[in-house]
């Protein structure tokens, strides 16, 4: 078992591989937060939680003055009462009282992790790979019950929480925050560490130092957005890629949350992270319940890069399911850049022949394919093909291109309408919108409804539809455009603050019935290109588009950014056109295919207007990933040297059994005269012998982490890879 309970000193001990997270259930019957870091055994009480008088503060027991929640490390805190710190639940009652008493009613551990409702999560394949905590917290006036659910991996440091609130009253009771983890810290000695960003400039990494008072980021987009990742970290002041204390929380949902660090008048630091508060509530009738989603906790004791692994190895094989988390993912072209909407049928087949000649997998048709969709303008919600535009419909296109060799692609947006579309004019109740007020179209669309039955009924039988009647191999499934006008024609007055997280929960019932139906479909996920990536996405579609902004020297920050979280194998990462149609860069092939390699690698411009040479190259860029794509997505990454602290960028990849590594340095600037510039390895095994691929030399490891082999590629946007192997 990875979970014990101490009966006499009454203490929680959750153990992972290598760390320990501790509770206890202290006076008047509260749970109080104890430690969580490296795995130790279980401490004396007495040293380990201390209280303290500190002036101005209420206490809960008249008889002890040094009692007071305001001080006392809480598991899981509440508003309303003698804690002034931020709170993990609110609620209103059916008097109108917000006063919430959460008190230790009962516990139970089991085996197992079992999943959760109607959300995605992380998961086990066999019952003795983790145990699960249920610790049921009451309200003992209002019969309000609160279980806190807590899953401790044991040979993976990970740890996952969640809440299940269910109302036992005979009352209503309205629901306004809940948070799914809050952890409280003796000390706010931490940088905090998050992934901020914009359209295109997606999971830049920020590091502040924690002040007084509330630093947090958020979504109020109903997506978790590309301006904030639902990720933070606090790091110790010391914390680097390799040593240092690192605590992450990372949140499996795709909507609007919250996550953040609240520092008090002593300098301690409460963590939260869950739903955002802005535009919820949700109402239970007795005898109902709500499930929060879940949250993942991390603690490293090795810095940022091995944070990064720990949820990279959960991520891959106990995040992502289905058939593509094992298998290879086929190298694609794309055809956006190469003919945005000015596509027919003729030009489409000479692009995907030009691909499957250089070696080229899978072939995607992107926008523009559906209704009479010529622009941006129309056709959303109308999934069926454009005749004049593929007369041979998309089961002879699909048909023609298996004839190249190659698997077929097909681009969708189902969460959205276009206002001229038939689907509209048919239901324009369908969206999202308030009576009488404006329906703001961004890109020319509104979204649909999920919340509603109906409305996630027709988009399953419409996808359905096109994916049953042709051979599709791959979906792209993209959503380009936030919620504005929060309002739902489904839900009655008291109800319409539930729409965004209803909208969620529609949205991954209706991937769950289509995934499902569909198991030998690879589905990436896109909103703008990054603006929904995050583990709800990646729990049923293995990859995400990781930006629209395909600019090399961009992807270098972007993709490292995204690393931070996020394995390479969740990464669609793509070589196209120079001028670059987002940043006007011109780049070499080489250093656009290099950095689209540290991914899942494609082609997205026009394949016709390649050179010659340029060709050659590709073929034998196709050749190399179709080498390193055998281990790198299952690989250890380890991060060199940062796109955030200068001209030059570099990381590695170390095959599970350490016999395979794949290694890249890119310069942006070329710099005059700079002298001799090494790559020193790292992860190696120093007393063994590894050959440089194609090189012709061998070096010990040694040699290779402490002397490094001389860099040689000069100038502007230029890259050097080394293959190695161990001998």
């Amino acid at each position: 078992m990875s979970i014990f309970y101490e009966k006499e000193q009454k203490v929680f001990h959750l153990q992972t591989k290598s760390t320990s997270y501790i509770m206890r259930i202290v006076k008047n019957n509260y749970l109080s937060h104890v430690y969580w870091g490296k795995k130790i055994h279980t401490p004396e009480m007495e040293n380990a939680q201390l209280n303290w008088l500190i002036g101005f503060s209420a206490t809960t027991d008249n008889e002890d003055k040094t009692y007071s929640l305001d001080f006392v490390c809480q598991e899981y805190p509440t508003g309303c009462g003698t804690d002034f710190r931020i709170p993990a639940v609110s609620a209103v009652y059916g008097d109108g009282s917000r006063n919430v008493q959460l008190l230790y009613q009962e516990h139970h551990i089991t085996a197992g992790k079992p999943g959760l409702p109607g959300l995605p999560a992380v998961y086990v394949e066999r019952e003795d790979e983790a145990d699960t905590l249920v610790i049921r917290l009451s309200d003992p006036l209002k019969k309000l019950s609160v279980d806190l659910m807590y899953t401790a991996y044991r040979e993976r440091d990970v740890i996952t929480r969640s809440v299940r609130v269910i109302n036992e009253g005979r009352e209503d009771v309205v629901l306004e925050k809940v948070l799914s983890a809050s952890v409280d810290f003796e000390t706010a000695d931490f940088d905090f560490i998050t992934l901020p960003g914009a359209w295109g400039r997606e999971r830049h990494i920020e590091r502040t130092t924690l002040r007084s008072g509330v630093q947090s980021i958020e979504s109020r987009r109903g997506a978790s957005s590309h301006q904030n990742n639902p990720f933070m970290a606090l790091a110790g002041k010391d914390a680097t890629e390799t040593s240092g204390d690192v605590y992450a929380f990372h949140f499996v949902y795709s909507g609007n949350f919250t996550a953040g660090v609240e520092v008090d008048q002593l300098f301690k630091a409460r963590a939260f992270i869950g739903l955002n508060e802005y535009d919820f509530s949700w109402t239970l009738e007795p005898g109902q319940d709500f499930q929060s989603p879940e949250a993942v906790l991390v603690y490293s004791d090795g810095g940022f890069g091995k944070m990064s692994r720990i949820l990279h190895d959960l991520y891959r094989r106990r995040l992502v399911r289905g058939r593509y988390r094992d298998e290879v993912r086929p190298i694609l072209a794309n055809n956006w850049e190469a003919t945005y909407f000015d596509f027919d049928e003729e030009k489409i087949l000479a692009l995907a022949k030009e691909a499957a000649d250089l070696g080229i997998e899978l072939f995607v048709l992107d926008d523009g394919w559906f209704g009479r969709r010529d622009n941006d303008n129309c056709s959303l919600g109308d999934w069926y093909v454009y005749d004049e535009k593929l007369p041979g419909g998309i089961a002879g296109l699909a048909s023609r291109i298996k004839e190249y060799g190659m698997k077929f692609g097909l681009w969708f947006e189902p969460e959205m309408v276009s206002p001229d579309s038939d689907l509209y004019r048919s239901h324009p109740d369908w969206c999202i919108h308030v009576p009488g007020r404006m329906r703001t179209e961004c890109r020319n669309q509104l979204i649909l409804d999920l919340s509603r039955q109906e409305v996630r009924d027709h988009i399953v039988a419409a996808v359905s539809h096109v994916l049953d009647t042709a051979e599709i191999g791959y979906v792209k499934w993209d959503m380009n455009r936030h919620m504005t006008e929060l309002g739902s024609a489904g839900l009655d007055s008291r109800r319409q603050k539930e729409m965004p997280h209803r909208y969620m929960l529609g949205l991954y019932e209706v991937l769950e019935k289509i995934v499902s139906s569909h198991p030998d479909v690879l589905f990436e996920s896109c909103s703008g290109g990054g603006g929904r990536f995050d583990p709800g996405m990646l729990y049923y579609m293995p990859q995400t588009w990781t930006s629209d902004d395909t600019d090399a020297v961009e992807r270098l920050s972007i993709q490292y950014g995204t690393s931070l979280a996020y394995p390479v194998s969740t990464m669609g990462s793509h070589v196209s056109a120079v001028p670059n149609h987002q940043a006007g860069r011109v780049t070499s092939l080489k250093m656009r295919g290099d950095v689209a390699m540290s991914g899942n690698f494609g082609y997205e411009l026009d394949l016709m207007r390649l050179t010659v040479e340029e060709k050659e190259m590709v073929r034998g860029q196709i050749r190399q990933y179709k080498d390193l794509r055998t281990f790198v997505p299952s690989a250890d990454m380890y991060r060199l040297l940062s796109p955030f602290d200068g001209n030059h960028t570099a990381w590695m990849f170390v095959s599970k059994d350490g016999n395979d590594i794949f290694a890249a340095y890119f310069e942006i600037l070329c710099e005059v005269n700079p002298g001799i510039r090494r790559m020193k390895f790292t992860a190696l095994d120093p007393d063994a012998v590894y050959e440089v691929v194609g090189e012709g030399c061998c070096y010990r490891g040694d040699e290779l982490m402490e002397i490094g082999l001389v860099v040689d590629c000069f100038g502007d946007f230029q890259s050097r890879t080394w293959r190695l192997k161990k001998n």
